[in-house]
């Protein structure tokens, strides 16, 4: 795995991806909701989250 810079959308994507191909899917689908999260349009919103389903796995405060 390298090493991430975590600026953009498409960079958290990218790892949700590799976390998924290397059988952490956990970790892929949080990285996939905080991609999610950062994007500016809702239909790409969207479709990161259904490219990785499941129920969100935050804790939020």
């Amino acid at each position: 795995m390298g090493l991430f810079n975590f600026n953009l959308p498409a960079d958290y994507l990218d790892a949700a991806r590799e976390m998924a191909d290397s059988g952490r899917p956990t970790l892929a689908r949080l990285l996939a909701e905080e991609a999610a999260d950062r994007t500016t349009d809702p239909a790409e919103a969207t479709r990161i989250r259904a490219e990785f389903p499941g129920n969100s796995l935050r804790q939020e405060d």
